[in-house]
């Protein structure tokens, strides 16, 4: 009988298929790694961008701060509901007319439609002003304070930096929910520092002012950013440069605090990003799950 000389099978890249010859289930060949890619998808980021891009993180910061400095001075009687008042009126005219001037998709039925929002929201947040006046009478002051502040911590960690708050006229996609639970965080917090105050006048006028932070500033910054960047750079910088000047005033320590808080964000962290940027490797090959090429929702 004549011996058996076929040559052995020679070893394919299967997916499916079992055990192939007299390999074991594991061979590869030298081959495998051909198709190896290394940092396909690393993203080269400039120095100089990264500081820009941050700086919606610090501009958010200083309107927190300035949110807290306005509390503070509120509780020490320096402002009274008169002047509150006032600035709610004025914020409010602001506000819209920043929308009108930035937004290319408000037409005048969405402003009809926001504008009767706003004034349902208003009287409401009238009408509920003596429950929140009396809300929190049974609770110590040092209770309240603490889970402001373990509020506030939340809806900075939480808050969507590069959206709003509220779904701009035009967008297609709600919010997400961690900026959901951002926003119900500030509104709690809100509520917790205007069940301390004497009047209920100025538990509305506090509440209104919060609300329209909280609400609406992260849309008009959004609209704001869409419409020029520059422009958002300028308010950036004006809105730095305002509140660092009245954390100043107000509190040496807080004013220190913030500053070295807006250096850290906006210097130190973009630079530790490109540094440690050096090190980042990542290889994709044939053993990577297979990528769908089309909308899978079409």
């Amino acid at each position: 009988m004549e011996t058996d000389k076929r040559a052995p099978l020679k070893w394919k890249k299967k997916a499916y298929g079992g055990m192939q010859g007299n390999y074991p289930d594991n061979y590869t060949d030298d081959s495998f790694l051909q198709d190896m890619i290394t940092n396909a998808n690393v993203v080269k980021r400039d120095l100089s961008k990264v500081i820009l891009y941050s700086i919606s993180i610090s501009q958010y910061l200083c309107i927190v701060s300035l949110v807290i400095s306005v509390w503070t001075q509120t509780l020490n009687s320096v402002i009274d509901e008169s002047v509150l008042l006032k600035l709610d009126i004025c914020l409010l005219a602001l506000g819209f007319s920043i929308l009108v001037l930035t937004s290319a998709n408000l037409s005048f039925r969405v402003l009809t439609k926001y504008f009767l929002n706003i004034s349902f929201f208003i009287s409401g947040l009238y009408v509920l002003a003596p429950v929140y006046h009396t809300l929190t009478r049974s609770i110590s002051s040092d209770s309240i304070w603490a889970l402001t502040i373990s509020l506030l911590i939340v809806h900075l960690f939480l808050h969507d930096y590069s959206g709003s708050t509220i779904r701009p006229p035009g967008a297609l996609n709600n919010p997400n929910l961690a900026s959901n639970i951002a926003l119900n965080a500030s509104i709690v917090a809100s509520v917790l520092v205007a069940s301390r105050l004497p009047s209920r006048l100025h538990v509305f006028a506090i509440m209104l002012f919060s609300l329209q932070i909280f609400l609406f500033a992260p849309l008009v910054m959004f609209c704001v950013k869409k419409y020029s960047f520059r422009v958002y750079l300028g308010f950036s910088f004006v809105l730095v440069g305002l509140s660092l000047g009245v954390t100043y005033r107000l509190d040496r320590l807080f004013f220190g605090f913030l500053l070295v808080l807006i250096v850290f964000i906006s210097v130190v962290c973009p630079y530790w990003l490109i540094r440690i940027q050096e090190y980042k490797f990542e290889i994709n090959g044939p053993w990577d799950e297979a990528k769908l090429c089309f909308d899978i929702t079409e």
